[in-house]
């Protein structure tokens, strides 16, 4: 069982991740801290200059990294990820998939059109399906791999007016055990990580506005997007390597505290 006490860096040697949505916020402090354990990070998000900074941020600590684009609303643009992203290892492994692209779907049911539902569907659940769809095998021929969904408090309680993400997020979850169930027996780890209210580029200036709900949590304070980064790390690395189809929480207890 050496696996177990292994060194994060001599396991991500000569290894790749994938980790969409790493232009800002989880995805981008997901992609910094696996380059620091030795991965070569596939970087993508829509923004392609962007994508281009976290990849200079990777390179200039040392690092390995190339940049892509991809829409994951876009199903046709998530297959020619695929391919591009194949060209791009060259036949070097990739050995971790990070599912973090998210979000969509805030609106009331019956303001929710068919479109907005299929973009909330597509980028948190389709997406991630075809992306693991087409990486799992190889790591099951290996027999070895990782894959982490990033997905939402709000799988386990509800809020009112989220109702396509949430539906979306857990059907993200049930999927992290349907893998665990058809890749675990062969060698490739499937977990998911479900992130509280993190204060990131896009909603810090909420920050504010939700002051009395952050500090009723037992943390007392919104998270940052390195501390969601950290629990991904230690699921992708040989420490979790007795976890499969796990939820980790990262939610400042609000998971399990009834506010009275």
């Amino acid at each position: 069982m050496g696996g177990t006490t292994e060194p994060d860096t001599a396991a991500a040697r000569g290894s790749w991740a994938l980790v969409t949505g790493s232009t800002s916020g989880i995805g981008q402090a997901t992609a910094l801290r696996l380059a620091e354990d030795g991965y070569a990070i596939v970087v993508c998000g829509r923004d392609g200059d962007r994508a281009a900074e976290t990849r200079r941020m990777i390179e200039s600590a040392g690092g390995r990294a190339v940049d892509l684009v991809a829409d994951f609303t876009d199903m046709a643009a998530v297959h020619r990820l695929v391919g591009e992203v194949r060209q791009a290892l060259s036949g070097e492994p990739l050995d971790v998939l990070v599912n973090n692209a998210g979000g969509g779907g805030f609106a009331p049911t019956e303001e929710t059109t068919e479109e907005m539902f299929d973009r909330a569907f597509n980028l948190n659940v389709k997406a991630p399906y075809l992306l693991t769809g087409a990486f799992a095998p190889a790591m099951a021929d290996r027999g070895r791999g990782a894959i982490v969904n990033v997905g939402s408090l709000s799988t386990r309680m509800a809020a009112s007016g989220t109702s396509a993400f949430q539906a979306a997020k857990a059907a993200l979850s049930m999927l992290t055990k349907s893998w665990t169930a058809e890749y675990g027996p062969r060698g490739v780890r499937v977990n998911s990580v479900d992130p509280g209210f993190i204060l990131t580029r896009v909603n810090e200036h909420m920050r504010d506005m939700f002051g009395n709900y952050l500090a009723s949590l037992p943390a007392g304070r919104g998270g940052t997007p390195e501390e969601v980064a950290e629990a991904i790390r230690f699921l992708v690395s040989p420490r979790a390597s007795y976890i499969q189809g796990a939820v980790l929480s990262v939610d400042g207890g609000k998971n399990s505290v009834v506010v009275m």
